[in-house]
């Protein structure tokens, strides 16, 4: 019987690149699916798969528990894990492989892309210009503007190299502190979310999402930052209250909110972050380029090829075999 494998991420399957031909050639039998999916389509499928080669889909204890006993192994394509229950594959000894350090300048990239655009008003003018308006509005340079970086990890730290490029007075806060960074940076350190709002007029979250950081940006530390402020967010839609967002720009509080996450997703038509004129949304494709997606896709393979031979480095992410990075 062929190894089975459930293909649920949509950039690994849409984005040309070495490793289509690499995942043909194991004689594998692959089913695929354009993910995320949802906990109720993951129970239809579960059970009949030796291994999950996944993006963000709800892999629940439920769905976990039907997957056994032939699922295997969990392979991530990417780096966030909240969308699966870690504790449960512990349990249960399913390892959970993962894809670090293949697209955190990708993601930097694109939260200044987000940045710049909301500084130079760059959607409203360049429609204005496609519909042949001549539209000039004066905006905003970030030399010397202050930026907090929630989260000092790989993203972090390539956000503060960007960050100095720009002049900008870099702030931080996070569990893990690259001391050598900071220091080539002159990231400011802060002990405590609340102080790095109330210092900075831009917050960036770059850390990972579970209870203690869901919401992390909300209507109380928002109300810590001066007028006119700005958040940009390329990490987990649900680091940040959407309605505590909406009172703020609707209040001045903030001057804009630029994200490539959403707490749902895809978000319902009717979301009020979509059409906000404040706002600028696009559609997770903060890690999704040329570039980025072949490395992400290679890790995520070589890790689900390597575990299945038991030959090669593994990155796995819940301790449940040893990691070889």
């Amino acid at each position: 019987m062929p190894t089975r494998v459930l293909l649920t991420t949509c950039s690994f399957q849409d984005t040309p690149g070495p490793h289509h031909a690499q995942l043909e050639s194991q004689g594998f039998e692959i089913v695929r699916e354009r993910g995320p999916l949802s906990e109720a389509r993951m129970l239809e499928l579960a059970g009949e798969f030796d291994a999950f080669l996944c993006g963000d889909d709800a892999i629940t204890r439920a769905v976990i528990e039907k997957s056994l006993p032939r699922l295997r192994v969990i392979s991530k394509y990417g780096i966030g894990l909240d969308k699966i229950d870690v504790a449960t594959t512990k349990e249960l000894g399913i390892p959970v492989l993962f894809t670090p350090g293949v697209n955190h300048t990708t993601v930097a990239e694109h939260t200044f892309c987000l940045l710049l655009a909301m500084q130079k008003n760059l959607v409203e003018t360049v429609n204005a210009t496609r519909q042949g308006n001549w539209l000039r509005i004066t905006g905003h340079e970030l030399w010397r503007k202050r930026i907090g970086l929630i989260g000092m990890g790989r993203i972090g730290q390539e956000m503060a190299r960007r960050a100095h490029g720009f002049d900008m007075e870099i702030h931080g806060f996070g569990n893990f502190w690259p001391d050598d960074i900071a220091q080539q940076y002159g990231v400011i350190r802060h002990d405590t979310v609340e102080s790095l709002f109330s210092a900075v007029d831009i917050i960036s979250p770059h850390t990972k999402l579970n209870a203690a950081t869901h919401h992390l940006i909300n209507r109380e530390r928002l109300a810590l930052m001066p007028e006119g402020s700005y958040v940009v967010n390329t990490g987990r839609g649900e680091l940040a209250d959407s309605a505590a967002i909406l009172e703020a720009l609707d209040s001045g509080r903030l001057a804009g909110y630029g994200t490539d996450v959403m707490e749902e997703e895809p978000p319902p038509a009717d979301h009020p972050l979509l059409s906000h004129p404040k706002v600028i949304v696009t559609a997770h494709i903060g890690s999704r380029t040329f570039e980025s997606v072949p490395r992400q896709a290679k890790k995520s393979l070589d890790n689900l090829l390597n575990f299945l031979s038991g030959n090669g480095p593994i990155a796995c992410a819940n301790g449940v075999i040893p990691s070889d990075e």
